[in-house]
């Protein structure tokens, strides 16, 4: 999409714990609106930053070739600043519980990279989803990212302890290659402290490329898990 400007909102978005609008840009194109006035206070992520995680997490994710997270930018909206994300139409008759049974969808391996890189607070199942007419998942919903604490929490917990698997090795080279970047880049849109715990993370992720186990002292699975 070449243009990000919106010219509608045509609704609100049913389920989101946030502000979360789907609108039309002047191309014509459908995107995802969440403006940074639309969220809910938490009390672990300074309020009015998660359109900025939602894009840095887009911005990792093309970083890294994976080209799990639709295309995702930060813009002045009707309703403010916001991140606009790429809107993907879902596959209605796909069961996202198939992805689990009887053991992890191979494809959700980049997401879970992604998300440890990242540190996904957040990866629920219905954060999941399948596009329509193509054999792609997506990772979508991805503002509870990027914190100084640790706080992976996630559904894919079924790859813990195994070893990242060979085809992601590109991806892993290609992170070490864009680390400085992506340091200025979080520092750019949230803080030093975001950005250092950030590439420490990622470093050390590089250099021993395996899901880790579950913590055990926090909740290891977001909540309600859908």
């Amino acid at each position: 999409m070449s243009e990000w400007a919106i010219a509608e909102v045509v609704g609100l978005l049913p389920h989101a714990s946030n502000a979360t609008l789907l609108a039309v840009t002047e191309s014509g194109d459908f995107v995802v609106y969440k403006p940074a006035r639309g969220e809910r206070p938490l009390w672990d992520f300074p309020l009015g930053t998660l359109p900025l995680r939602e894009v840095l997490c887009s911005e990792v994710d093309a970083a890294m070739g994976l080209g799990v997270v639709p295309e995702t930018r930060l813009i002045e909206g009707p309703h403010g600043l916001g991140s606009a994300q790429r809107f993907v139409p879902e596959d209605p008759q796909f069961d996202l519980r198939t992805l689990f049974e009887p053991e992890l969808d191979d494809r959700l391996w980049s997401i879970a990279l992604l998300d440890m890189v990242c540190d996904n607070a957040d990866r629920k199942v219905g954060h999941l989803l399948k596009e329509e007419a193509a054999d792609q998942i997506w990772a979508i919903d991805n503002a509870l990212t990027f914190n100084e604490d640790e706080k992976l929490r996630t559904v894919l917990w079924g790859f813990a302890g195994q070893q990242v698997p060979p085809h992601l090795d590109e991806a892993l080279v290609r992170l070490g290659a864009s680390l400085d970047t992506l340091h200025s880049r979080i520092d750019e849109l949230l803080s030093a402290e975001e950005a250092d715990v950030f590439a420490v993370r990622a470093a050390a992720i590089i250099e021993e490329p395996v899901h880790p186990l579950p913590p055990t002292d926090r909740p290891p699975v977001p909540w309600p898990v859908w």
